[in-house]
């Protein structure tokens, strides 16, 4: 009987097909602008096997947004690249005996987690049939980068207080009135929370330098608020969040 496994064993090993490399590139699209990369911390890439859930590889974009003018400007034909050389990326080797069904999930970006979405795709890849022309493997990030800062820990109530903020494309890319992400077009509002619903709010306009905003709010009543900034730019449905909890005292 032994001898009988044994023999299956050998005989399964000896035609099972031996595992070929294959080389995969993921790249992550800002939606409406360029690739996530190195400057915003990269995105989170996992690429894992759909049928067993084995993780065959992680890592994090790097590298450059890309050039503006390929992908912002000139027209897409069919067969063209938007990647250029140093565009961000991840790029991975995973060794495959039989067509896997794989799934890509890209996290990010990752110096922002508190405005970083998660976005998942799938698809067969054969074993040595590599993922790598064109642009490679390339998925599409929505969202806004909105960063509240200089708020202070307590404020007094009736107060105006003062609120900045810096709003990006995902990419770290910059609003500005009248550029090319128009901060004409995205609409940033501020708003103050204490009870079940929003207690206070106020717009926010651009600043004077690239992605910065400011705006007044006024917080009434004692108590511990949450004070959130949102942007939204209504072409895309593309959106960023921001919150921090401030005192406020009389």
């Amino acid at each position: 009987m032994q001898r009988i496994l044994l023999a299956v064993i050998l005989a399964a090993l000896a035609t099972a097909a031996p595992a070929e490399p294959t080389d995969i590139t993921v790249r992550v699209l800002s939606r409406d602008a360029k690739f996530i990369g190195t400057s915003m911390g990269g995105v989170d890439v996992t690429i894992l096997d759909v049928e067993t859930g084995e993780v065959l590889a992680r890592g994090l974009t790097e590298g450059g947004t890309g050039d503006t003018q390929r992908i912002m400007k000139s027209p897409r034909e069919r067969g063209g690249t938007l990647a250029t050389e140093g565009a961000a990326g991840f790029s991975a080797t995973v060794d495959l005996d039989r067509p896997r069904q794989l799934q890509v999930t890209a996290t990010g970006p990752a110096e922002f987690p508190g405005s970083a979405n998660t976005v998942t795709a799938t698809q067969w890849v054969v074993p040595g049939r590599h993922l790598t022309g064109r642009d490679g493997w390339v998925l599409e990030m929505p969202g806004l980068v909105v960063n509240l800062h200089d708020l202070p820990a307590t404020a007094e109530a009736g107060k105006s207080l003062e609120l900045r903020a810096t709003v990006e494309m995902m990419c770290g890319c910059p609003l500005t009135p009248g550029g090319l992400w128009d901060a004409n077009e995205f609409v940033i509002r501020s708003e103050g929370v204490l009870h079940a619903g929003v207690d206070a709010s106020g717009d926010m306009t651009y600043a004077g330098e690239p992605s910065e905003f400011a705006g007044r709010l006024t917080l009434d009543e004692p108590g511990i608020w949450t004070v959130r900034v949102w942007a939204w730019q209504e072409s895309t449905g593309n959106t960023g969040v921001a919150e921090r909890r401030i005192e406020v005292t009389r």
